[in-house]
C-alpha cells in the first residue's frame, strides 16, 4: 500500500488525521501532511477509511 496526498486540493476537513493519525497530520492551516507514504498492515483499514472520507479527494490510496 502506498499513499499520496495533494495538499493543493486539501480543504482541511481533517478526516485523514482523525482516522489514521500515525499516517496523516495537519499543518497550522489544517492542510494535510503525509507522515508515512507506505503504511503497514496495522494502519490499512484506517488509511482506506481516510481515503474514502476525504471530501476533496486529496488523499489517494494506491494498492500496489
Amino acid at each position: 500500500m502506498r499513499v499520496t496526498v495533494d495538499s493543493e486540493r486539501c480543504v482541511g476537513a481533517g478526516q485523514c488525521a482523525l482516522n489514521a493519525p500515525r499516517v496523516f497530520d495537519q499543518d497550522d492551516d489544517g492542510i494535510v501532511t503525509l507522515l508515512v507514504s507506505e503504511p503497514g498492515e496495522p494502519d490499512r483499514d484506517a488509511v482506506l477509511a481516510a481515503g474514502d472520507l476525504c471530501p476533496s479527494g486529496s488523499v489517494t490510496v494506491h494498492e500496489d
